[in-house]
């Protein structure tokens, strides 16, 4: 016998996540996948990407491709790179991929995503608005090391600076 489904235990998944959780976090609140179609097919929840759904209350995010892309390939992976720039926006640059740092050696291809395979410590690490992102001065080290346009690096670094996102202490510790 399936368990009653406990909404708000997957509400409470969601409204970490912007409003977004997996199929997997459902079943974990009890939904059953015939529940979870039907939540869709009554309007209660919408499905988003393959696996990934967002509650229909709740607003739409500015970056749910970026929360969506995440929850897809991982609670565990971490948006990076170009994407993590334009997530803090601090640069210019639009990124044709998002970028995700996965914890294993072997990458899965997907379209229009960019897999990177690091080991990344605590501190390069953090959670915004709950979304997992490279902290700015790992960011602006993964950038730099990626071949990202001299410019950009620059005017990344600018802003991080005025915006008080990151200290030359820290930027010079990454590099």
């Amino acid at each position: 016998m399936n368990p009653k489904p406990d909404y708000n235990r997957l509400y409470e998944y969601a409204e970490e996540q912007a409003g977004y959780f997996t199929a997997a976090q459902a079943h974990e609140a009890g939904f059953s996948w015939e529940r979870l179609s039907n939540s869709v097919k009554s309007g209660k929840f919408l499905r988003i990407a393959a696996g990934v759904y967002r509650l229909s209350q709740f607003p739409r995010h500015p970056h749910e491709d970026l929360f969506y892309t995440w929850l897809s390939v991982g609670s565990n992976s971490v948006i990076s790179h170009e994407s993590a720039l334009a997530y803090y926006d601090l640069s210019d640059e639009l990124p044709a991929e998002i970028h995700i740092i996965i914890p294993r050696t072997a990458s899965r291809r997907r379209e229009k995503i960019r897999l990177h395979t690091n080991q990344l410590a605590p501190d390069e690490v953090t959670t915004q608005g709950g979304l997992r992102v490279t902290t700015v001065a790992r960011t602006i080290a993964d950038v730099a090391a990626s071949g990202l346009a001299e410019e950009l690096i620059k005017q990344a670094i600018r802003e991080a600076l005025q915006k008080d996102l990151v200290s030359q202490n820290e930027l010079f510790s990454q590099a």
